[in-house]
């Protein structure tokens, strides 16, 4: 038996007999067209694979309609949810047998739309509905930042429920998340680790751009015996375009918003050995009042490096510590040398001005340090010190020419100055 899919449309005149009416024509209709015949009802010529009614199927089985006897055929059918989802099938080139190539999803309710004809070419129909099991263990994401306003660097995160190894698994979730932005713009995800991934833009979010993220993961299957769950979307606006660019060896903070210089500060770096990370970082959040003390980083206590100082305005960069602050003990120092511990300080009123002209996303980079590089994953979101082209290896839908494990643990709150 040839099982080549088939699609097949008859057209007949020929005269059959109803089961619910004594006699009727195949050009039944007052006007005689073949497709004005009424469908006869299909249901005792066909063999389905749906449990009775009150009863729920198991998603891990196929879907399968079977022609009954010897006579009659199927030409059609129409599997869909009630997401809108149609079920993909085939059905044997003998129109006996239909089958279901896709997997159904968990927990759902399906309608079922059959199309017949019998021996004389006459067309039957039969819909019919049944629901599937819910699943056993379900994969859920949270999608962040939290909704509101965020800068233009503001990466889009995704936490599973559980984590997701297989390759073919994280390409259907990757498939079922969309990110919209209105304008658009090309981005791509990014599997951080086998829980976590991150989206962003090849460049920054546009300005002013409106982003809406769901996800479509509800009673997908997604591997062996793995299915998804519900999501809530997530809306987010994007402000200006506002970056801060501190070059450590001239010890001066260029601020710009949308391309243009706002303002221009004199600032402090990290010194030796606790040197300010080069790279483009993005802001975590703001706190007015911060206890720092250098124990949080190793510092012995009554060592010449130990310090202990309220520190206000402080803008985080990073989750291990590094800031964007006031620090009014090196005023001296600002615009002449780098002395702090590796957050960048500035004077109280510079420090109050930019607490207030930043948002989290916006852009905090900093070049000509002897310090590291901004880890691209761990210590905050560094997501853009990676280039396109490495980024999107890190898709799932994309065959990478290497297989990297970034680093994914967040290192310790370790606030320094």
């Amino acid at each position: 038996m040839n099982d080549t899919p088939r699609i097949r449309t008859v057209v007949s005149c020929t005269l059959l007999a109803v089961t619910v009416t004594a006699t009727a024509t195949a050009c039944g209709g007052s006007d005689g067209h073949p497709l004005s015949a009424r469908a006869y009802d299909a249901a005792g010529q066909l063999v389905v694979s749906a449990p009775a009614k009150g009863a729920k199927a198991d998603p891990e089985k196929p879907l399968e309609i079977t022609a009954k006897g010897e006579e009659g055929q199927i030409t059609d059918v129409s599997a869909v949810d009630s997401a809108g989802h149609h079920l993909a099938g085939e059905l044997t080139a003998d129109g006996r047998r239909w089958r279901s190539t896709a997997s159904l999803a968990a927990g759902a309710r399906y309608t079922v739309r059959v199309a017949t004809e019998d021996e004389d070419g006459a067309p039957g129909a039969r819909t019919f509905t049944f629901e599937t099991a819910p699943a056993k263990t379900a994969l859920t994401v949270t999608f962040g930042p939290e909704a509101g306003t965020y800068g233009v660097g503001q990466p889009i995160t995704a936490e599973l429920s559980l984590p997701v190894k297989d390759r073919k698994a994280r390409g259907v979730v990757e498939r079922a998340l969309r990110v919209r932005s209105t304008p658009s713009v090309e981005g791509s995800w990014y599997w951080v680790d086998e829980k976590t991934m991150h989206f962003r833009p090849k460049e920054y979010w546009p300005a002013g751009a409106l982003v809406t993220v769901t996800g479509n993961l509800d009673g997908l299957k997604i591997g062996d015996k793995l299915y998804g769950g519900a999501s809530a979307p997530l809306k987010l606006t994007i402000g200006d375009r506002i970056e801060a660019i501190t070059d450590a060896g001239a010890h001066y903070m260029t601020v710009l918003r949308n391309g243009e210089v706002i303002n221009s500060m004199p600032v402090t770096t990290g010194k030796a050995g606790y040197s300010t990370r080069n790279g483009i970082k993005v802001v975590l959040g703001k706190e007015y009042y911060v206890r720092m003390r250098g124990t949080s980083i190793g510092i012995s206590t009554g060592s010449s490096d130990s310090y202990d100082l309220p520190v206000y305005y402080a803008t985080r960069v990073t989750w291990s510590g590094e800031y964007v602050h006031a620090a009014p003990w090196s005023v001296g120092s600002q615009g002449v040398e780098n002395v702090s511990h590796g957050c960048v300080g500035m004077s109280t009123g510079n420090a109050a001005w930019f607490y207030e002209t930043v948002r989290p996303g916006d852009i905090v980079k900093t070049v000509n340090s002897w310090g590291e590089e901004m880890d691209t994953f761990g210590n905050g979101f560094g997501d853009w010190n990676m280039d396109w082209a490495d980024w999107r290896k890190g898709s799932a839908l994309v065959e990478p020419s290497g297989d990297p494990t970034p680093a994914t643990e967040k290192a310790r709150l370790r606030p320094s100055i």
